[in-house]
């Protein structure tokens, strides 16, 4: 795993002048790659490309990079992994290729002289983000994963062009603009992350997810990127090949698939585990590990002693049953708290998933012994694994079936009154009815309904689910409402099964861009490199072709996937209600954090970009420590972007 920067200029400038731009550019990344760095420029295009290694496969000197391909056309930097590689390597060698080591970076390269880059991309299984420069056409492409697995950025501001892994690279680069772009905050404040192509900043975009992007011109505007592989084309294409064997077959199917994923991703030349919560998905990938290796493998977790949060337990079950070898720490409220002034570093453009935390406190213990460490992610998002999906699908459905004017009506009704008042009136209730569930936040659960019922779409719905502000331009000061990709999607396919919809919408936004951008920085921060196994890209294609009993089934998520760990460990270790690998961030804003949320939000100097509407955030805060709300997850977002502006925008 690596970190890669570049900068294009509409004008040519001299090699030591782009070489050092490009080195300003990396430093930024060091943390990314701490074993190697390099640069390389060609003067006569205005170009440089720059970039720091950490060392996983052929850890000689013949991994370097920049790296140019035998016969000079191609010039590369990479982050990532192309876990093929060596069966591309040898389809290459008996056409008469030879290679002078064996890094996967020499692959990619000899792969783009014999077939070219679109097509050689198509045979890359793995995680990437490229940038190549193709000394023939005078052009630089961009390149990023099927699944957004890697991270890619690009700026064009007055003929200035330059991309990075990292947002903190763009902005060391020249003239970078840090105007922000006020339509990326309003999407940030509604889903806790700024959704793809946009970025916090107003000239930076991400490149999207199995995506190729191609310059020829900084002092043009960067034209449109092409994909080469699209979510919504793999469930088209599944549609007309529906899986249509038996439960037995599927799992079989299933086993191979996730077996031969978790076998090509152990391939690395440095130390390597696993991080295991002892959920359905992490559980899974450690046995296929422990299945595929005469060794025992290294996992790791974190506990919260006495906390709702702390699945250590589930794990260290799952471990002993393995016969891992288990390192697990406990971790403190203190220690957790001590990660939130890093956060703006770890995560450079707002990011408001409190998971973030334990990723990184998990991540940091993993370094400890490991530089590669196998996760679970992904499993949700293939196979229907989260309560919305199960229960929304059906509750948002019959909602449907009710008028407008009715539902909207009661909606409004349900929403004048606080959660603290439904709580309340539901203990009072509860009792009286024989069999009626005793439901922890009812009163917010009952909330969450009037908010359905006030929306007039199904897509509304979904997106009211998905929403930590239900109305996020009311906090700021000016808000030029644009349609998100997420608004985009929702309505692109409305004669979708609403499961369908629902799930293709999150594998192209919230996978990507929440998920794995968390993944991504928080173990980058101490270089560990992440690999996901159940986003390989066969998968997910087979995933789609599932019919919807494969995924949900008496009730519960992601049947299939749980039958494939049934062959390792009995169903009892694994079946129980899903809590999630989060932090509790309500308690920690009325306790401990409370005096440097207020420090945050009410100090006069934190708020130099005007971009906010302090009236409105104080009486969110106030109704929030008052009990009249519980809008934690919505505040946060606001303490994270205002602790993002005192550190980027000051």
């Amino acid at each position: 795993m690596c970190g890669i920067v570049g900068v294009l200029l509409a004008t040519p400038r001299r090699a030591e002048e782009l070489e050092d731009i490009a080195r300003r550019m990396s430093v930024q990344l060091a943390h990314r790659g701490p074993d190697d760095d390099g640069v390389w420029s060609e003067p006569s295009a205005g170009l440089a490309l720059g970039f720091r290694r950490l060392s996983i496969i052929d850890l000689s000197a013949a991994g370097h990079q920049p790296m140019q391909s035998e016969a000079g056309r191609f010039t590369i930097v990479f982050n990532g992994e192309v876990y093929n590689y060596r069966e591309i390597s040898a389809v290459l060698a008996e056409e008469g290729h030879r290679f002078r080591g064996h890094s996967d970076t020499e692959v990619i390269l000899a792969a783009f002289e014999r077939w070219g880059i679109a097509a050689s991309v198509r045979r890359f299984i793995g995680m990437f983000a490229i940038a190549v420069w193709d000394s023939h056409t005078r052009q630089l492409s961009l390149i990023r994963d099927r699944l957004g697995i890697k991270p890619l950025y690009y700026y064009q501001h007055s003929g200035v062009i330059t991309f990075g892994s990292e947002l903190k690279a763009l902005a060391a680069g020249p003239d970078f603009d840090r105007s922000v772009d006020e339509s990326a905050l309003e999407d940030y404040l509604r889903y806790l992350y700024v959704p793809a192509p946009k970025t916090i900043y107003r000239f930076a975009r991400k490149l999207l997810p199995g995506h190729i992007l191609t310059i020829a011109n900084a002092g043009l505007s960067v034209p449109a990127s092409e994909p080469y592989w699209q979510a919504d084309e793999v469930y088209r294409s599944a549609e007309r090949n529906r899986f249509d064997g038996s439960d037995e077959g599927a799992i079989d199917a299933l086993w191979a698939l996730l077996s031969d994923a978790v076998r090509c991703r152990m391939r690395a030349d440095v130390p390597m585990g696993a991080l295991l919560s002892g959920g359905i998905d992490s559980s899974t990938v450690v046995a296929l590990m422990r299945a595929n290796s005469p060794h025992a493998t290294r996992t790791f977790s974190i506990a919260f002693p006495g906390t709702e949060h702390d699945e250590a337990v589930h794990a260290a079950r799952i471990a002993s049953v393995l016969e891992t070898d288990h390192t697990e720490m406990s971790v403190t409220a203190a220690d957790a708290l001590a990660v939130v002034p890093q956060l703006p570093d770890l995560f450079d453009e707002p990011f408001a998933d409190p998971s973030q935390i334990p990723t990184y406190l998990v991540s940091k213990l993993a370094r400890r012994d490991v530089t590669v460490a196998l996760t679970g992610d992904g499993g949700d998002e293939l196979f229907a694994g989260y309560e919305r999906y199960v229960h929304g699908e059906h509750l948002v459905r019959r909602l449907g079936r009710v008028p407008r004017v009715v539902r909207n009506a009661v909606g409004a009704g349900i929403g004048s009154v606080s959660a603290r008042s439904w709580d309340a009136a539901y203990g009072r209730i509860a009792p009286l009815v024989p069999g009626a569930p005793r439901h922890r936040l009812a009163g917010e659960r009952i909330k969450k309904l009037g908010n359905l019922l006030a929306q007039d779409s199904e897509s509304e719905m979904y997106r009211s689910l998905l929403s930590a502000w239900q109305e996020p331009s009311i906090y700021l000061a000016r808000a030029p409402r644009l349609p998100s990709r997420i608004d985009e999607l929702l309505a692109e396919a409305p004669g979708l099964p609403l499961l369908d919809r629902m799930m293709l919408v999150d594998q192209r936004t919230y996978l990507p861009d929440d998920l794995l951008a968390k993944v991504d920085r928080a173990s980058m921060a101490v270089s560990l490199e992440a690999r996901v196994p159940l986003l390989d890209h066969r998968v997910v294609e087979f995933a789609w072709r599932l019919p919807k009993q494969f995924k949900i089934r008496d009730g519960r998520g992601k049947w299939l996937l749980r039958q494939v760990l049934y062959r390792h460990v009995d169903p009892e270790l694994v079946d129980r209600p899903k809590t999630g690998f989060s932090v509790p961030i309500a308690s920690w804003l009325r306790g401990p954090l409370r005096e440097w949320g207020e420090a945050l939000l009410f100090n006069e100097s934190n708020n130099s970009a005007g971009l906010l509407r302090a009236d409105r955030v104080r009486e969110a805060w106030t109704d929030f420590q008052a009990h009249r709300s519980e809008a934690a997850l919505g505040l946060w977002a606001i303490l994270m972007f205002k602790s993002w502006e005192a550190r980027w925008l000051s």
